[in-house]
C-alpha cells in the first residue's frame, strides 16, 4: 500500500513537472523491468532481491538501487540479454551512470554538485602541486626549505596547522553529512519508510565492513577485464578502506594525546599513533596501487567511462597522501624534511578539498543504501514475490 501511495505521489509530481526522469534513470528502469521478468541473477547481490520488491521503478527507487550496486560485474557476464542482444542489458554500466548523477544531485551546497564532473586526476595533481608550492614558499621566505633539522612542528606550528585544516575538515563533514541526509530523505519513502532498527544497523554495518557484495554473489570475486573472476578487487578495497581508517585513527589518537595528556608530536615507535599511522600508510599504498592497476585495465562495459578520471584522481590522492606520509617519517632526520612535509601537507589538503565532491561520496551513499536495504527486507514484500 505504501509503495502504491509513493507511485501515486510520484506520478502526480511527474505530471506537474516537479520530477524529471533523466535518460540514465529511464535506462535503469527499463533494464530493471527486463531483469524483473528474468530473475536469473536474483541471488547475486542486494540489488536483485530489492528489485523483486518492485513492479515499477520511480526516480527514488532507481537512485536507491544504483547506490546499492557494487559494480562487481557478475550480472553482466551471466546475462543472456547482454550486448549484442537487442535488449542490451548492462546493469553495472547503467547503475554506474546513475550513481555518478546522484552524487551531483544530492551534493551540498547544490551549486557545487557540478564539481563531480571536473574532479579528475589532472585537477587532483594540480591541487597537490599548488598547495605544496604555497607551503614551500612560506618556508622559503624563512630560509627553512632545505637542510633544517628538528621536527615538522618546528616548521609549521600546531596552531597554524589546525587553522588550515580544521575549517576544511569541518566543511567536509558537513557537506558529506548533508548529502547523506538528502539521499536518505529521498529514498526512505521508496524503501518501506520504516526507521532503522538495531538489527538493520548491525547487518548494514557488517556488510559495509566486510565489503560483502564485492564477491560476485558466489564467493569467487568480481569480473574486471574479462570473464575471469578475481578477488583482488575486494582485497585491494579492504587494504584501502582499512588503511584509511587506521590513518584516521592515528590522527585521532594523536589529537587526544595532544589535548588531553599534553603529549606533543612527533610520536615515534612504538607509540600508538605511529603504529596505527605506519600500518595505515602501508595498507593504503598497497590498496590504492592495486586499485589503480585494476581500474586502468577494467573493461569499458563494466562501468561509466566518464567517471574514470574522478576514480583515478581519488586513488592518486590517497596514494600520494599515504606515500608522502611514509616518506616524511623515513626522511625525518634528513635535509629533505621540509620539502617532504610540504608535499605531504599539500596532498592531504588536496584530498580534503576534493573529498566531498569526488569518489569518496560513493562510500557514504552506498552505506546509506545498504542500511535502507536492511530495513526494507525486514518488511513484508508488497508484491508477494521474490526473496531477500
Amino acid at each position: 500500500m505504501q509503495s502504491l501511495e509513493l507511485l501515486t505521489r510520484e506520478a502526480r509530481a511527474l505530471a506537474e513537472g516537479e520530477i524529471v526522469i533523466t535518460a540514465p534513470e529511464a535506462e535503469v528502469a527499463r533494464q530493471m523491468t527486463v531483469c524483473n521478468a528474468c530473475r536469473y541473477c536474483e541471488g547475486f547481490c542486494a540489488v536483485f532481491p530489492a528489485m523483486t520488491r518492485r513492479l515499477e521503478f520511480g526516480k527514488a527507487d532507481v537512485h536507491f538501487l544504483a547506490n546499492l550496486c557494487h559494480n562487481c560485474g557478475a550480472c553482466l557476464h551471466a546475462c543472456q540479454y547482454a550486448p549484442p542482444h537487442e535488449f542490451a542489458i548492462n546493469v553495472p554500466q547503467a547503475m554506474a551512470k546513475v550513481r555518478g548523477q546522484t552524487y551531483a544531485d544530492y551534493a551540498w551546497p547544490p551549486a557545487l554538485g557540478a564539481l563531480y564532473k571536473r574532479n579528475g586526476l589532472t585537477l587532483g595533481l594540480a591541487l597537490v602541486l599548488a598547495f605544496s608550492a604555497f607551503l614551500g614558499l612560506m618556508l622559503a621566505t624563512r630560509g627553512a626549505l632545505w637542510g633544517v633539522g628538528g621536527s615538522f612542528h618546528e616548521l609549521f606550528q600546531h596552531g597554524l596547522l589546525v587553522s588550515l585544516f580544521g575549517p576544511v575538515f569541518a566543511f567536509v563533514v558537513l557537506a558529506l553529512g548533508m548529502g547523506a541526509r538528502n539521499f536518505w530523505r529521498n529514498v526512505t519513502p521508496a524503501t518501506s519508510g520504516q526507521p532503522a532498527s538495531a538489527p538493520a544497523i548491525a547487518e548494514a554495518t557488517h556488510d559495509v565492513l566486510r565489503l560483502k557484495y564485492l564477491d560476485g554473489g558466489h564467493g569467487q570475486g568480481c569480473n574486471n577485464e574479462d570473464d575471469a573472476y578475481t578477488l583482488w578487487r575486494r582485497r585491494f578495497h579492504h587494504f584501502t578502506f582499512y588503511g584509511f581508517m587506521l590513518c584516521f585513527a592515528a590522527t585521532s589518537v594523536a589529537t587526544i594525546y595532544h589535548y588531553f595528556f599534553g603529549w606533543v608530536a612527533p610520536h615515534e615507535l612504538p607509540s600508538l599513533p605511529k603504529l596505527l599511522g605506519v600500518a595505515g600508510g602501508v595498507s593504503l599504498c598497497i590498496g590504492t596501487a592495486g586499485l589503480w592497476q585494476l581500474r586502468r585495465r577494467r573493461h569499458p562495459r563494466q562501468g561509466d567511462v566518464a567517471q574514470k578520471p574522478m576514480d583515478l584522481g581519488f586513488i592518486a590522492l590517497l596514494f600520494l597522501t599515504s606515500a608522502s606520509g611514509l616518506a616524511l617519517w623515513l626522511g625525518r632526520g634528513t635535509p629533505a624534511l621540509a620539502l617532504l612535509l610540504c608535499l605531504h601537507l599539500g596532498a592531504v589538503m588536496a584530498l580534503f578539498v576534493t573529498l566531498p565532491y569526488g569518489k569518496f561520496a560513493h562510500a557514504v551513499y552506498r552505506g546509506a543504501a545498504l542500511l535502507r536495504h536492511a530495513v526494507e527486507k525486514r518488511q513484508p514484500n508488497p508484491i508477494g514475490l521474490g526473496a531477500d
